[in-house]
């Protein structure tokens, strides 16, 4: 299934011809006016594709660049991963309804859509990877995530640009994926090469107007690869030297962390990793029934940490020293790897300008701290 064909740039629409007349609905990266970046929403077509688009990202910065070029994936990454197409922000479970004086509960079945996501990053492939080991290995099995799972066809695209804030290349998670892809491309200047990942996959590619590589395309796409590897300044520690960070939980530089720490959430909202939610009812007005909802949360929250009558994490120090150690180590025995696939998502969405790997790195004595350091802007009881 790995054979390189050829695709055209002409052609590029008859990839999206097939993919619906196999079924499915097409998710892919478009500019959306007053969200500031590229975002994953339903395409029609190639016109709604960011051609000639460029992302200029840094702590706390996020900008589109217009190039002029003929691309349509020359950019980083998107401001949200395909995380909301599989584990919904929000999603009622089950209703209760009280029915000749007992409670009668019903489950919610729902149907999912076929779903094809076009331009996926080897960051969010491997993100997947552990959503599939949080939500379907083990005892329970999200029944609404696997759903949307098993009708889902993802074609990849790898990366050529890398942003300022990424570091998959540390995490061993790109820029090139290597799995868990149904189709995958690389984008050269006149076309694509494209590779076959599973059965799926393969029955697309069927009706495909493609053409064999040739040995000098597939050496520009292997370039473009080691190329965006060599762009990525920063880099996260091994995961041996991330263990040691058990160590420093009360190490001062979390203090420092906190004092620019807003405990917005922002991080967690747009990493393609995390999974917190948190469970409510709404009753109906008349009392004979209520309906269980879940919501997309984060460790950043106050309530979150609410454990019989007590917030156990109360300020910013605790809250972002639980998601990084978190994500740095304690995710290791239970997944077999950290949590982190080096998106570098959190870094350009932190509105106080927090580069992760830098924090890592100064709490582990490989980095120094910088010497400008913003102050935190809300006042709150952050550094107890």
């Amino acid at each position: 299934m790995s054979d390189m064909r050829y695709l055209h740039r002409a052609d590029l629409p008859t990839l999206f011809s097939a993919i619906r007349e196999a079924g499915y609905r097409l998710i892919g990266p478009r500019e959306e006016t007053g969200q500031g970046g590229l975002v994953y929403r339903e395409i029609d077509g190639v016109e709604d594709l960011p051609q000639g688009v460029r992302d200029s990202q840094a702590p706390g910065h996020y900008r589109l660049v217009k190039t002029g070029s003929a691309r349509c994936f020359a950019w980083a990454n998107t401001a949200s991963a395909i995380k909301p197409y599989l584990y919904a922000p929000r999603e009622k479970l089950w209703r209760a309804v009280r029915k000749d004086g007992r409670v009668h509960f019903e489950a919610v079945e729902r149907e999912a859509a076929k779903t094809a996501i076009l331009g996926v990053r080897a960051c969010d492939l491997a993100a997947l990877e552990l959503q599939d080991a949080h939500f379907l290995q083990g005892a329970y099995v999200d029944p609404y995530y696997k759903a949307r799972r098993e009708r889902l066809l993802l074609v990849a695209v790898n990366c050529t640009h890398a942003a300022d804030t990424c570091f998959c290349a540390s995490t061993g998670d790109g820029p090139a994926a290597r799995e868990g892809y149904d189709l995958l491309l690389d984008e050269l200047e006149e076309g694509y090469l494209l590779r076959v990942g599973s059965e799926r996959g393969a029955m697309i590619a069927a009706d495909l107007p493609l053409q064999p590589a040739s040995a000098a395309q597939q050496a520009e796409a292997s370039a473009q690869s080691e190329a965006c590897a060599r762009q990525q300044q920063r880099a996260l520690p091994s995961q041996q030297r991330l263990q040691q960070l058990d160590a420093l939980l009360e190490d001062a530089r979390w203090t420092r962390i906190a004092e620019r720490c807003l405990s917005c959430g922002n991080c967690t909202a747009v990493c393609p990793t995390c999974f917190c939610h948190r469970e409510f009812e709404v009753p109906a007005l008349d009392g004979k029934s209520t309906e269980h909802w879940r919501d997309a949360d984060s460790c950043f929250n106050e309530d979150h940490s609410y454990i019989v009558g007590e917030v156990v994490r109360h300020g910013s120090r605790e809250r972002y020293r639980q998601w990084m150690t978190h994500k740095l180590f304690n995710w290791v025995p239970q997944y077999g790897r950290i949590g982190c696939t080096g998106c570098g998502r959190c870094t350009t969405w932190c509105p106080a300008s927090i580069d992760f790997v830098l924090e890592a790195n100064v709490l582990l004595g490989l980095a120094a701290a910088p010497e400008v350091e913003l102050p935190h802007v809300d006042g709150s009881e952050a550094a107890e």
